[in-house]
């Protein structure tokens, strides 16, 4: 039996008086055949073309014009195929009917059946026709069978064939793709090894990144305790030479300080400060630390332009990248040479920069120089010409995004033979902010007196800047870690706050967002020798940084900068 959802296997009724074609596809579904009623010839046609078990046909549906249609669809069947047809016929037959029966002959694998039909003999025809269809069906399918294997076959024979003819060199190609994995796999272990040691490199840097930090922040709480205090003597002193000692005192805590933001860019825990830098005292700074770090077998020499005046850069990052360049230049001459640090106004290069005043600062050796293709990846991260272990490939990459960052930008020029040049293109200070960039000795008097709370876990810190804030006329509440400093805010509702960052259990970055949102309005200092600057920076919003060790014109001017946005 047909399943009414196989169309393979489908009866195709056309049976086009009254009701005939429901009335045999009605009989025929109870006997579970799937059956569909054809409204014309041409919806027979098209059926038989999509796909169907066997068609009954009523005779009277059939004229010599659809014959000749049906027999010629009939011809367009694969070999294999020999559609069953089922005719239903009258007794007796007309002078019409003669002729077109006796033309049935000519659509080939047909039964006629004479009407009126019972069920039974329905049925039967049907079936019969059905079961030569599904023997067509398996003939076909053994046909494409056997075509698919013959197909195999010869495609099995050509492959055979062509194997055959090119096993030799197929046997070369082989060894040739051994050989080349074998070198790649080579050099995959080689270069293993290298980023292996670079990564232990790097971690030997991080942890000692890490100690020098700590040690910096440590160093900058002790210097602000001891600027502060030269700062208040020189304030309140009336005794010129105890200012006079006191203004050394300051001097060797500047310093200092300048060690340890050297120090701090060391260790990467500090984002670039931009402030207006003579290029002359920039020069200064690194003239005697350049001499000690390459020694006496090469030639040093400073050119600089006295109009270049100042640039816009972080003296600490500026002195570290220059000093960088120096031992990468001694690294390239193990023999001695020459080396030497230029300044002066200058034009970029066309797309290197945009439109503006810029000075160009060069350290050039002349060392053995390197081919373009090397440099044109210097400033690549991890890349390095230095045998492993004696460099991390870090640090051209840091004075290119030092660069970047102050708004100007780095290239190299070498060639082999003819030793290095690394530019440094940085933008000129206008003669305005060369003047901001220039703090007074001693603070002005204060603009507003205030009620400051103070927060700071080191006692000694906390207390000398509690002292340096009263002096400038300024009330202080003391609280030594962010649980007091919050209970304090509750309290007392000062005018203004200052914490430091790095405090147990809370951090001054946590602090400042939990009282936001309870003062949103109250403005906020955040003083800090160390710190995760990207923590500050998404807390800092409009409140001011002040970096440890400032000196009391500093705490003076971000005090009434602070307090002025109250009032404003």
């Amino acid at each position: 039996m047909a399943s009414p959802d196989a169309p393979e296997l489908r009866l195709l009724v056309l049976a086009p008086r009254g009701r005939d074609a429901e009335v045999i596809a009605e009989v025929l579904e109870r006997e579970q055949f799937g059956c569909a009623v054809m409204a014309s010839l041409d919806a027979l046609l098209a059926g038989i073309a999509e796909g169907a078990g066997a068609a009954i046909v009523a005779e009277e549906a059939l004229d010599d014009a659809g014959i000749d249609r049906l027999a010629a669809s009939l011809e367009r069947q694969p070999p294999w195929s020999d559609f069953p047809l089922v005719l239903l016929v009258s007794r007796p037959v007309s002078r019409d009917g003669i002729g077109v029966r006796g033309r049935l002959a000519e659509l080939g694998n047909i039964l006629l059946l004479e009407r009126p039909l019972n069920v039974q003999t329905l049925r039967s025809a049907a079936a019969s026709a059905l079961r030569g269809r599904r023997r067509q069906y398996h003939a076909r399918d053994m046909v494409v069978e056997r075509e698919r294997d013959a197909r195999d076959l010869r495609g099995s024979r050509e492959q055979l064939v062509q194997l055959n003819e090119t096993l030799e060199l197929r046997i070369d190609e082989r060894t040739r793709a051994l050989a080349q994995a074998n070198d790649r796999l080579t050099n995959e272990i080689i270069e293993r090894e290298r980023v292996l040691q670079t990564v232990s490199q790097l971690q030997k840097m991080e942890a000692i990144g890490r100690l020098t930090g700590g040690i910096a922040h440590d160093f900058n709480n002790l210097l602000n305790v001891v600027q502060g205090n030269m700062d208040l003597i020189m304030l309140t002193s009336a005794d010129e030479a105890t200012r006079k000692r006191a203004g050394v005192a300051r001097n060797a805590c500047q310093r200092g300080a300048k060690l340890t933001g050297q120090l701090l860019a060391f260790s990467r825990n500090q984002s670039l400060d931009l402030r207006p830098v003579p290029v002359d005292a920039l020069f200064d700074g690194i003239r005697e630390l350049v001499a000690t770090s390459v020694g006496s077998a090469i030639a040093l020499g400073f050119d600089l332009d006295h109009a270049c005046g100042a640039v816009l850069a972080d003296a600490n990052q500026m002195e570290m990248a220059l000093l960088n360049l120096a031992i990468n230049a001694r690294d390239a001459m193990p023999d001695g040479g020459s080396l030497r640090f230029h300044a002066a106004r200058a034009v970029p290069p066309e797309g290197l920069l945009p439109d503006g005043d810029y000075v160009r600062i060069a350290v050039a050796d002349d060392g053995e120089g390197m081919p373009p293709d090397v440099a044109a990846k210097v400033f690549e991260p991890f890349f390095t010409t230095k045998p492993v272990g004696k460099g991390t490939g870090l640090g051209l990459s840091q004075v290119y995004g030092m660069a970047q960052q102050s708004g100007g930008a780095a290239r190299i020029v070498s060639l082999p033979g003819q030793g290095t040049t690394v530019e440094i293109w940085l933008r000129c200070a206008a003669a305005d902010e060369a003047d901001a960039g220039t703090a007074p000795d001693l603070p002005p008097r204060p603009q507003v007196r205030a009620r400051i709370l103070l927060v700071e876990d080191d006692d000694v810190v906390r207390n000398s800047v509690a002292e340096s804030l009263q002096a400038l006329g300024h009330q202080v509440i003391q609280a030594a870690d962010g649980t007091a400093a919050l209970a304090a805010l509750e309290r007392e509702h000062p005018a203004l706050m200052i914490t430091d960052y790095l405090m147990p259990g809370m951090t001054g970055a946590e602090l400042m967002r939990k009282a936001r949102e309870v003062f949103p309005h109250m403005p906020m200092i955040i003083a800090t020798g160390y710190a995760d600057m990207r923590a500050i920076e998404e807390i800092l919003g409009n409140d001011m940084l002040l970096r440890k060790p400032f000196q009391l014109a500093d705490l003076a001017a971000s005090v009434d900068r602070a307090l002025a946005r109250t009032t404003s």
